[in-house]
This record gives C-alpha cells, structure tokens and sequence, in this order.
C-alpha cells in the first residue's frame, strides 16, 4: 500500500502478496464453508500443562476437546468460568501453537478484558458492556466470519467465547420486534443468529477446523438466561458443567464430574484411556459431587500426569 496522494482521500493498493498468509492462486481454488463437509471431531487438542493446573487436567479426561468442537460450559456466577477459558486457552497454545486462538469476550467487565489480554496466550477480541448492543454484534459476526476464512485456508481455528447468553441478549435488543415472545422477554428471531454463531463449529473433511467452546449462564435470577439456556441445551457435542454449590464452598474447578462430558469421546481418547476414564466414572457414579471432585483433586496432586493418574486409579481398584 502507498499513503494518499495530493487530493486523494484513501490509501492505494499497489500489490496482494498473500491472504491469510498463502499464496493468492490458493485463495482462488479455496472451496466457501457452507460447502465443506463437517464431520465429527476426531483428533484431540490437548489442554492439560502443568500438573498443578487442575482446570485443564480435567477438561482432558472427562470432557475431551476435539478439533472442531461445539462445546458449552454451563457456568452460575461466580463459579469461575472466565479463569477456565484462560486456562484452556493457554493450554492449547501450549500444546497447539498452530492453532489460531481467539478469546471473544461479549458484554465483559473491562477490567476482565484487560487481564485476559495480559494472561493468555490468544487474540483476545472485546466488546465491553459499556459498548452498544448493536456494535457487540458487530464485533461478533466480524469474529466469525473471519474465522470461517481462516477454516477455509485449512487452518484450526478455536473461538473461546464468552458468552453465548450475553450474545443472544445483544440480538433481543436488536433485532426488529417479530411480534412474538417467549417467557423471559426473549424474541424467538434473536435466537437464530447466536444459533447460526454456535452452528458454526466443525471438523472438516477436507482439512481445517473450526472449534467453540463458548459459556451459557445459568442459576442467575433471570428467566430470560434461563430460556436463552434451554434454546442452546443439545446444540453442542461436548458440555462442561460448573457447579454452585462446589464454587460457594471455594472448590475450584468447580467441574460437576458427572454431568460434564463428551459426545463420541471414543473418537478422541485411545481405548485403553477410556476404558480406564469409564471406571472412574462408574466410581464417581455413587458419590456426591463434592466427594468425587475432592477424590479426583486429591489423586491428581499426587501425580504429575493424566497417564499416571490413570494409573494410580487402576492400581488402587485392582487392590480393592
């Protein structure tokens, strides 16, 4: 590009180089993602880092990640659902530097921005609650849109959004009233563009992927998050589920074991892997959440890897 000429307004383009940084003929042949073919995700993105960083080391046994993955992480306030996205975040830039990471942060506290610009090892993308509901929109449908050119470009793109209730109350204030309303104040034609957002995610055959885990917010006081909830329960293919009780008595992550999880996790984990995750979750079948976490947090301080956590679960079953 050159700077504007005398009594020209805009800068020119001289020359393209590269678009998104490939060669500009592969631009040309690329094939538009409504056109790809989605298919289930099948290679795992490792989150797990440090063994003291228990968030992640759960997240990779219980509800694995996959490429391509449309994950919801059901989260009441305070139960430390933003701390999460960091972690997994940075977990992944660990174990995936190829991956593009975007953290989308919709309707968040401007402090929150600032500190998970400062911490995590992604773009991170806000639109403030002090910012129009129109603009956050904006902000968003630019967000995934450039991310379906990247999936296009063959890249592995994960969205960590936060969050999918934020987003579809922006579009309630938004869109043009259709006449009709659920419980809650919720305009059933709001729903269709967050859908369209979340819908998005998916492993594709011919190479790329796009991956989002966005929050949902739950327990809040408020009917019309409650009805946001239930439109977006079962769209995923993984959920992660935070627990209010584990978060009030300072149980962090505060992960109900039990409900969170992963469909067609087979395709993620070896089968000697989940052949040993389905025993422990027989184990935690009969206990409360709060023993199964405090079980599972205790055996992980002892063992500096998921491996060997497995391993210390079979081996004290084999003794019993």
């Amino acid at each position: 590009m050159r700077p504007p000429k005398e009594g020209e307004k805009y800068f020119a383009l001289l020359r393209i180089e590269a678009i998104n940084h490939k060669a500009i003929n592969f631009a040309a042949e690329r094939i538009t993602f409504q056109n790809l073919t989605p298919i289930h995700p099948e290679d795992k993105l490792i989150t797990e880092t440090e063994p003291h960083i228990m968030s992640t080391r759960m997240v990779d046994l219980f509800s694995p990640i996959g490429k391509g993955q449309r994950g919801l992480i059901v989260s009441p306030p305070k139960a430390g659902k933003t701390i999460l996205l960091k972690e997994l975040a940075n977990g992944i830039a660990e174990n995936h530097p190829d991956t593009v990471r975007i953290i989308l942060l919709i309707d968040e506290r401007p402090e929150e921005v600032t500190d998970l610009r400062r911490s995590s090892n992604a773009h991170v993308i806000a639109a403030p609650f002090d910012m129009h509901p129109e603009k956050q929109i904006r902000v968003a449908e630019m967000t995934i849109e450039m991310a379906k050119r990247l999936v296009e470009f063959n890249y592995d793109v994960v969205i960590l959004l936060d969050s999918i209730t934020r987003l579809a109350r922006a579009y309630n204030l938004y869109v043009p009233p259709s006449g009709k309303l659920l419980s809650g104040g919720v305009d059933p034609s709001a729903l269709y563009k967050p859908k369209y957002f979340f819908g998005a995610a998916r492993n594709i055959e011919e190479g790329g992927s796009l991956t989002i885990i966005a929050t949902a917010l739950v327990e809040t006081g408020s009917k019309m998050d409650e009805v946001i909830f239930e439109e977006f329960k079962g769209t995923g293919n993984m959920e992660l589920i935070l627990s209010r009780q584990l978060a009030n008595k300072r149980m962090f992550p505060s992960i109900n074991l039990t409900l969170s999880g992963t469909r067609r996790e087979e395709l993620l984990l070896p089968s000697d892997i989940l052949r040993k995750v389905w025993v422990l979750r027989r184990m935690l079948s009969s206990m409360s959440e709060e023993e199964g976490l405090r079980l599972i947090m205790d055996k992980l301080r002892g063992t500096a890897t998921n491996e060997e956590f497995l391993d210390l679960i079979e081996m004290e079953k084999k003794q019993y």
